[in-house]
């Protein structure tokens, strides 16, 4: 059994020998062990330092790109080159690299396509409050929607079966912790958490430069989750809340117009805001089935690429 690590980089020279020399290179259940990096785009010495700490592959980019397109790239080179289990980790040696067997482990033994790091945030020092209630919220909300229960969805250190790198389809442009767990939800990817450690903070995080920014981010994840897998009810919600109202509004103008006999001419204001309210609940009910044909539309187009992926995977596995 193949295992490859691959670890994005931007600018990681003085974290990366941390984060390389505590890689165990003998795992049990595991025969090859490979460490992948993705040079995002690097100006300091991360690539000769990668080289010098043992990398056994290093993929460049000719300029930053992002931590969406270098997760794409490593994960695609992983399946490429033959790795049963792919496991993510990032530079920064924020996770604790002795602990990458636990996350094989329930691989090993069958009872996992993914494993993700739980880092139990609550117990995390160098986290504030604010960042640990944003956190246990957020995963709350992400597990309820994936039908999952994952403790810590915001954690990059997870592994991979072939079979799962495979299924989920990678967004360059969309959070991929919050995004894979959906995806392992949504695609009955048997997935579990298993508690890991964390090193010290060594450089602050370059996703976030304040709480501000990562509350805003964090809020905005959770929204483009929710519009993206749950637009039907989203939007049917609002539709008949907005819907319900105008027709109160209305009937309470009917009921008027009945009392005085005639058409109450001070309440028209009421009328146009009654028929207002009631088209835009009727558009908002009729979004949301736009929504949810596109979403099924998505889940279509995802299984054509799980499927020609694993077409061009299984042709280069002959030729080699």
């Amino acid at each position: 059994m193949k295992l490859m690590i691959q670890i994005p980089c931007l600018n990681e020279e003085g974290t990366l020998p941390a984060t390389l020399q505590d890689i165990p290179r003998e795992i049990p259940g595991i025969d090859v062990v490979e460490v992948v990096i993705i040079d995002d785009g690097c100006t300091d010495r991360t690539v000769e330092v990668a080289k010098a700490n043992g990398a056994d592959h290093i993929i460049s980019f000719t300029g930053n790109r992002g931590l969406g397109h270098a997760f794409a790239a490593g994960m695609d080179f992983c399946l490429r080159n033959g790795a049963d289990i792919i496991i993510n980790t990032d530079g920064d040696n924020q996770y604790f690299g002795g602990d990458i067997p636990t996350l094989c482990k329930p691989i090993i033994e069958g009872r996992a396509d993914l494993v993700i790091g739980d880092r139990e945030p609550h117990k995390v020092a160098h986290f504030s409050p604010v960042k640990k209630l944003l956190q246990k919220t957020g995963s709350r909300v992400v597990s309820r929607l994936a039908n999952l229960e994952v403790p810590d969805v915001a954690s990059g250190f997870k592994a991979y079966t072939r079979q799962a790198a495979m299924s989920v389809a990678i967004s360059t442009d969309f959070d991929h912790t919050v995004d894979h767990v959906i995806q392992a939800g949504r695609k009955r990817i048997v997935t579990v958490s298993v508690p890991i450690r964390t090193n010290e903070k060594l450089r602050e995080s370059r996703l976030f430069s304040n709480i501000g920014v990562f509350i805003t981010r964090s809020i905005g994840i959770m929204l483009r989750v929710y519009s993206s897998y749950r637009a039907m009810k989203i939007f049917s919600t609002a539709g008949v809340i907005t819907f319900g109202v105008g027709f109160f509004i209305g009937l309470r103008f009917v009921y008027l117009w009945i009392q005085a006999g005639s058409l109450p001419n001070q309440h028209v204001q009421s009328l146009i805001l009654a028929a207002i309210l009631l088209l835009a609940g009727f558009q908002m009910f009729l979004t949301g089935i736009v929504a949810d044909l596109i979403n099924a539309n998505r889940a279509i187009m995802e299984d054509m690429s799980y499927r020609l992926r694993r077409m061009e995977l299984d042709e280069r596995s002959d030729k080699s």
